[in-house]
C-alpha cells in the first residue's frame, strides 16, 4: 500500500476462477485504451523514413495541478494461476503501461457497479506489442509481467494530491491461463 492511502476490505467467499481473455480494444473499452498500431492509420514523416501512429490513448493527467510523468518500471515475472488480492485506482489520472521487451503481460480490471467487486473482475492477456491505458478511476491490479522480469514505459501523473486508492478483494479470485 502506498503511504497515506487507506485500504478498504471487501470479502468474497465463493471462489472465482477467471480465464485471461485475449486483449482487444472492444473488450477493454469500458476500462480504457489498448495501445497498439495493428489496424491503426499512420502517416509518413522524416523524409518517409518513419511511420507515425498518433492518438493511441487518451492521456488524462492534468487534474489538481498534475503533470505528465514518464517512467520505466521493472516488473518481476509471475506465473499462473495468480491470486488477485488487491486492486487500485487513480482518481486524478489515467495510467498507461507499454511493454518494452516485447513480452506478454496480464491485465486485471474491474467493472464499476453495485455487485461485489470480486464478481466484476476481468482478466486479459496482452501481447508484447500491446499496451494499456487505464481510464481515470478504473480499478486495476498492479502491473503483472508473466513468467519473467519485463520493463514497461509508464505514462501517468506527477504532482500534488491523493491519486491512489486501494481495495482488498480477499483471496477468492484466481486468474488461470486462457
Amino acid at each position: 500500500m502506498t503511504a497515506g492511502n487507506e485500504t478498504t476490505q471487501i470479502r468474497q467467499t465463493t471462489p472465482i476462477n477467471l480465464k485471461a481473455a485475449a486483449l482487444t480494444a472492444d473488450a477493454f473499452a469500458p476500462f480504457g485504451d489498448v495501445i497498439e498500431i495493428a489496424g491503426r492509420p499512420s502517416r509518413s514523416i522524416n523524409d518517409a523514413t518513419c511511420d507515425r501512429f498518433d492518438d493511441l490513448a487518451q492521456v488524462d493527467v492534468l487534474a489538481a495541478a498534475g503533470r505528465p510523468l514518464i517512467s520505466i518500471f521493472k516488473s518481476i515475472g509471475h506465473t499462473l494461476p495468480l491470486q488477485v488480492q488487491t486492486l487500485e485506482r487513480h482518481p486524478l489520472s489515467s495510467q498507461a503501461f507499454i511493454p518494452l521487451d516485447g513480452l506478454p503481460f496480464l491485465v486485471v480490471v474491474a467493472v464499476d457497479g453495485d455487485a461485489p467487486l470480486a464478481s466484476r473482475i476481468r482478466a486479459f492477456r496482452a501481447a508484447g506489442t500491446q499496451g494499456v491505458n487505464y481510464r481515470r478511476n478504473t480499478w486495476h491490479h498492479a502491473l503483472i509481467a508473466l513468467d519473467r522480469t519485463c520493463h514497461f514505459l509508464v505514462v501517468d501523473r506527477g504532482g500534488p494530491g491523493h491519486n491512489c486508492d486501494e481495495v482488498s478483494v480477499g483471496d477468492a479470485v484466481v486468474v488461470v491461463a486462457a
